[in-house]
């Protein structure tokens, strides 16, 4: 776990700051936008991202209170340097669940993760817009309560509806 953030991202933020005024945006959405644009170092992220202060509220005081993070892959997890999380496609039988409901890996897993954590969990999906997809369904079918979900499944193929859907 980082303790202490090294002096190259605060020149990074900085940097960010003297290009791109976020000032305007709420405290939580503001943090939010910075980590994206800083991650991506891509100020367009900032006019993109669809933020709702209230649920990033309930997520923060979530994980606060010791809320279990659930990542729908390790490179999600990897970028969070401040808690573990609970990988869903690593849970034992994932594969195994994938193969015998038809399910991508993601979806399987997420599925899996929903069974461990079915209220309470932050959530962040990053990779398969099929693991949203199953989130989602999830919730809809009322087997998962989360105060926050963070959805940004990655290309061309269900991304949009998945996070449209979110």
């Amino acid at each position: 776990m980082r303790s202490s953030v090294h002096p190259i991202e605060v020149e990074s933020y900085a940097i960010l700051r003297s290009r791109l005024d976020t000032t305007d945006l709420p405290p939580l959405t503001r943090a939010v936008v910075e980590r994206v644009v800083h991650t991506s170092a891509d100020p367009s992220w900032a006019g993109d991202l669809v933020c709702d202060e209230q649920a990033l509220r309930a997520g923060r005081a979530a994980l606060l209170a010791g809320a279990p993070l659930v990542t729908d892959v390790r490179m999600v997890a990897v970028g969070v340097t401040s808690r573990p999380a609970t990988v869903a496609l690593d849970l034992p039988g994932v594969r195994e669940l994938a193969a015998a409901d038809g399910l991508t890996r993601s979806a399987a897993g997420i599925r899996a993760a929903v069974r461990e954590h079915p209220a309470g969990a932050v959530w962040a999906i990053g990779n398969a817009p099929t693991a949203l997809v199953e989130l989602l369904r999830c919730a809809a079918s009322g087997l998962v309560t989360t105060p926050l979900v963070v959805g940004l499944p990655v290309g061309f193929v269900g991304a949009v509806a998945a996070k449209a859907a979110l």
